[in-house]
This record gives C-alpha cells, structure tokens and sequence, in this order.
C-alpha cells in the first residue's frame, strides 16, 4: 500500500515558520500605543500596508544609526512616502538599522532600528485596524532574547546609501 494513513501534523512549514504575529494596545498619556511583535519582514511590510490610512499630507524621519545622519520633512505627499518606504523594505530586512517614522498631527507609525512596529494616535481606530490586517491581541508580548545597541550595528553600505538616496528623493532636510 502506498499510503499508510493519515499525513502527519508537523510539516516543514510548520515547524519553521516565524512566531504568531501579535499587538499589545494600551493608553499612555492621553495616546493610544500599538506595539507590534512580528517578524522583521512583516514589520516593514505591515509599516507599508498600515501607511495607506495616513492622510494625503504627512512627515517622514529618517534616523540611521550607522551613519548618525538624521533627515526630516513635512508636508510630503504620502504617496511618495509610501514608495519611498516600498523602496526600502529589501535593505531594511536585510541589515536593520534604521529608525523610521511618519506622521501627522494626530498619529505616529514608527519602525525602530530593531524593526519593532509601533503606532501612537490620538483615537483608537489603530485596534482595529491592526486586527483587520489578521494581528492577534495580547495583554503582554513575547520579549526578545536578544537585542542591540546603537553601537552594534555595523557595515551594510546598502542600507547607508539607501538611505542617503531616500531623503535626497524627498528632498528631507538634514537634522
């Protein structure tokens, strides 16, 4: 017989694929605080997606902490922005490093060096859109076992240059 019965549960893709994504949502100070624990691919990827319930104007930070170079602007049009951040999601997952936001007046997406999600607002219309995008909420979220410094970041030019090209398409100013 070439089938013995039933396949076993533990496949390859099981075993091997990355923690759950999850979000832990509390209220800080009069702000609403998303924290997302999820994959380094699927924070930047999750970070492009989120951006399209950005208003049309918004400001964008670019810190890299390799460099110490930090670039601003405001009032760029968030389609740009989204392209922008679409550009670099490869070197981002690739060597990290770099500390992103975008902005509003009432709202906050930030990716830290450590490609860690976070969302501050002013309501709390992030919840739901977070669980919309298929995150699990949890009172507490999984902590790293490991971390780095600002100092530990080290090499990578691709990620130093894309960059550097970024800010020089959006024209950000040197802060």
């Amino acid at each position: 017989m070439l089938f013995r019965g039933r396949v076993p549960d533990a496949t390859v893709w099981r075993r091997f694929r990355p923690r759950e994504d999850v979000f832990a949502f509390r209220q800080e100070s009069g702000l609403y605080v998303a924290e997302v624990a999820a994959g380094a691919e699927r924070s930047v990827d999750l970070l492009h997606a989120l951006l399209e319930h950005l208003p049309p104007v918004v400001g964008l930070a670019l810190e890299c902490v390799r460099t110490g170079r930090e670039f601003v602007g405001e009032g760029l049009q968030l389609a740009e922005v989204r392209e922008t951040v679409a550009r670099l999601k490869v070197p981002l997952v690739a060597s990290a490093g770099v500390e992103l936001t975008v902005f509003t007046d009432d709202e906050q997406l930030s990716l830290s060096a450590m490609l860690d999600l976070w969302v501050f607002a002013k309501t709390d219309r992030w919840l739901y859109l977070l669980q919309g995008r298929g995150l699990e909420e949890r009172a507490e979220l999984p902590r790293r076992s490991w971390t780095l410094g600002r100092d530990g970041f080290s090499g990578s030019p691709e990620i130093v240059e894309a960059v550097a090209a970024a800010a020089a398409r959006l024209t950000l100013h040197e802060g």
